[in-house]
Formats: structure tokens, sequence, C-alpha cells
């Protein structure tokens, strides 16, 4: 047991029975063999123990699932892929809906979009697009929710060419607080459609997505990595090239240990590393051109290579898989000054544990051509997302994973702009909300207003 987990409640029988009738998904209560198995979420440090979990078929089961936790004053809590660091998807005593079963993707090649239904993962939209040679931008993990990361921003290796998840989002199905059922898009609840794009979890259940795709096949990606007492000075060679370099090309910048396992070198293994993980999307004869810059900060690995879209995606899906004890902190980043830098490479330096890291996310180029105030999510400004993750699947490991990353986030945050992604949040209290808001707080509050008055949805980071 953890400290998140406290005694179940329980709901009455008639209601039970009731909502039973109304959906086709399977049910699970306390004491039901797959109980456990259903109320695990991806942070093991998360262990809550809710009334119900509802497997929801279709949308029919969601629409049941909202009316009883409102009618009855149920705590309720919605779950896509389950990757919420503060476990954000489950509850103690509550509904927890878990739309996991609702994993459809049908892509129109012609129109170049994509409908994905609300319980998919990123591995499932990027198997259905690569088979036309398009991709949606999303993340680095293909085992992430899409509605999570989605809701949030959506940030990963096409931000740079083709902008944030929430830039290609053209439409939403909804079910809202009161039970009923709305698509959301530019004509239609515009300003629904507005605070989707970043404002999270906090106006209803999006059952669909209707995403835009763009060409995306064969990418020249993968690792290049250096010693960590060279981490000052790639970083301050990084900060000051990737802005400047073609929008074809991505790289984010991480701390590592070396696993201990292929295809890394056996004289790496479990050295503590900086590195960048390179991603290019134009013409791959033009990748060498484009990464001879890094190829000349003499890297002790070259992973980058020619592979399949999807693979890069999966690349890191086995080092970090569910059931491991996470704790994360994170900022968004405008400058990384000669004083940042030190910083970083004094903390990142001191990795606890194998799996543990900090990464730097850029979100420039196309995410930077979208005003600040066209969606809910605000940082246009940004040119980094970090993210400090401590990490490792020793339960007793738990306290020292949130020490390091909470005293490396401390050091660091002078120097942010003050708010962070909400995908990566912990429970950090209201202020951190707004400032991760900014200037589209209150008018996310309006909205939220409108289509939540009773804040039904408030297992997020709330609104309200």
């Amino acid at each position: 047991m953890t400290e998140n987990s406290t005694a179940t409640g329980t709901l009455a029988p008639e209601v039970l029975d009731r909502l039973q009738s109304q959906v086709r998904g399977q049910m699970y209560q306390p004491g039901d063999p797959g109980y456990d198995e259903a109320r695990a979420v991806y942070n093991a440090m998360i262990d809550k123990r809710p009334a119900l979990v509802v497997r929801c078929h279709d949308v029919a089961d969601v629409i049941a699932g909202v009316n009883t936790a409102r009618e009855t004053g149920t705590d309720l809590a919605v779950r896509g892929g389950g990757h919420s660091g503060p476990g954000l998807g489950t509850c103690d005593g509550g509904i927890v809906l878990d739309l996991a079963p609702m994993n459809g993707v049908h892509v129109d090649p012609v129109e170049a979009c994509a409908v994905v239904e609300g319980g998919a993962r990123w591995g499932d939209v990027d198997h259905a697009t690569h088979a036309f040679g398009l991709a949606c931008p999303s993340g680095i993990i293909s085992t992430t929710g899409v509605g999570g990361l989605a809701l949030g921003g959506g940030m990963g290796y096409l931000t740079r060419k083709y902008g944030l998840t929430v830039d290609n989002l053209l439409a939403a199905d909804v079910v809202l607080a009161d039970g009923s059922f709305v698509t959301a898009d530019a004509e239609h609840h515009p300003d629904l459609f507005w605070a989707l794009r970043g404002g999270g979890g906090n106006f209803g259940v999006v059952t669909s997505f209707t995403f835009r795709l763009h060409p995306v096949d064969t990418v020249v990606g993968g690792p290049m990595l250096w010693p960590v007492d060279r981490a000052a000075e790639l970083l301050r060679w990084y900060r000051d090239f990737l802005p400047s370099a073609p929008e074809d090309l991505h790289g984010f910048f991480a701390f590592h240990i070396v696993p201990p396992v292929p295809p890394f070198p056996e004289e790496l293994h479990l050295q503590k590393m900086c590195g960048v993980v390179w991603c290019w999307t134009g013409p791959e004869e033009d990748a060498a051109a484009a990464l001879a810059p890094a190829r000349a900060q003499q890297p002790v690995l070259d992973g980058v290579q020619p592979m399949p879209y999807p693979v890069l995606q999966t690349a890191f899906d086995g080092l970090l898989p569910p059931g491991d004890q996470w704790y994360w902190r994170a900022d968004y980043i405008g400058e990384i000054p000669d004083e940042a830098v030190d910083l970083h490479a004094r903390h990142g330096s001191t990795l606890p544990t194998v799996q543990s890291t900090m990464h730097l996310y850029p979100i420039d180029g196309a995410a930077h051509r979208v005003d600040s105030a066209d969606t809910a999510f605000s940082y246009r400004d940004a040119t980094w997302a970090m993210v400090i993750a401590g990490v490792d699947h020793d339960p007793a490991m738990a306290s020292e994973l949130r020490d390091w990353s909470a005293v490396y986030w401390e050091a660091i945050h002078p120097y942010s702009l003050g708010g962070a992604y909400v995908n990566m949040m912990m429970e950090e209290g209201q202020d951190r909300v707004r400032a991760s808001y900014r200037e589209n707080y209150d008018r996310l509050l309006a909205v939220k207003r409108r289509y939540d008055p009773d804040n039904l949805f408030h297992r997020n980071q709330n609104i309200h």
C-alpha cells in the first residue's frame, strides 16, 4: 500500500444493478476477479481503490457511467492510457470509466485524417496511419494514451515540423457532464473546441478525436550519447544549435544511465551519459548534412539510422514499462543561460537509477506559428518543455526518486517561464495550474462553468 491508498467506498446494489443493465462493458468491484488489474495505472506509486471500474465498450457506456456518477454524487475519474503521473485516471471510492476497449482507428488517406477512439494508444494510431505513409504528431512512447496526451497539448518527434497534437485536432466527440453528446470543432461549440486543445479532461469525456495527418514514413532517427562529464559542453552546443536547425530535425536532450541490454555496447552499460535522440523527417539523402554538426561533437555512441517512424515511436517502450515507480516535475523553458547549463550538468550527473532521466523537448518551429490565444495551450513562447523523472521498479526507492526530482527541479525552476506542461505535472496546487495556463486561465474557467458547472470532471489538473 502507498500513501495514496485509502479504504474503498461502495455503491448501492440498486445503483450497480441499474448501471449493469445499461452498459455492455465489463464492470469490476472490490473482490471481483480482475479487480486489481482493472484498477492498476502506469505509475505504481499510485494505489487507489475505486468502488467500481467500468471498461467502456462504447459511447453509450460512457453516457451511462457519467449519468450514474452525477446522479449519485460519486467521485468520477476517466482513464485513457493510464499514464498520468499523479494517477488522475483513478480515484478512491469512486467510479473509473476506463476507455481502453474503445481503441478503434479509422484512417481516411484521401483527406489525410484519422478518427481515433478515446481509449486508443498512440501505438494503435501509428500502426493504422503508417500503412498509408502518414502520421499524427504525438509523444515518444507508443503506450501513451491518445486522450490524455492530446488534451494536454501533445509534443514529440514531429512538433517542430507539424506542431503540437492539439494543433492537428480537427474535431472531438464529447460526452458532457449532463450526459449529453456533442461534436466540437471550429464551427460547432467553438469555445469548447478551443478549451479541449490544451485544457485537459476538464470539460467532458472525449470519446473520439479527428486528427489531421501528415506525410511521414521512413525517418532517420535514434540516439547519440556522450559521457556525462561533457554535459555542460554538449548542452551549450545543443541550446544554440537546435533552434536554428531545419524544422525537419527534431532532437530532445536527455540525461541517461545506459541500460545493460542490447543494442547498447557492453563497455557503455550502466555508464551515466548525456545524449540527444534525433528524428529527421526530411529526405533521407539530406539527413547526413543535417546531422553533421551533431556528429562533429564526437558522440561515443551513434545509433541514428533510417527506420520506419513507428519503430522510433516504440524505441523506449521496453525501458519504461507499466508498473514502475514514477515521480516527475516539469517546467517550460524559454532560454537556457550558462548558469542553468551548469545546474543541469550538476544534477543530471546524479541520476539515482537506470530509468531516471531529464528530457528537454523542443516546442518551437511549427508550434510557434500558432498564437497563444488560439488554443488553451498558452506557452507558445517556450522553446523547450523540461521534465525531470525519477523512475525505478523498486517501491523502496520511491522517497529517493521524489527527493532527486524535487531538488533538481527547485534548482532549475528559477530559469523557467513559470508554468509546466500539464501532462507532466504531479498534484501541485491551484497556483501551479493557473501558472500553466497563464492568460488563458480565465477563459478556460468560463468554458468550464458553462459545460461542467458542478465540476464533475475534477480528476485532472483542475480548472475551477
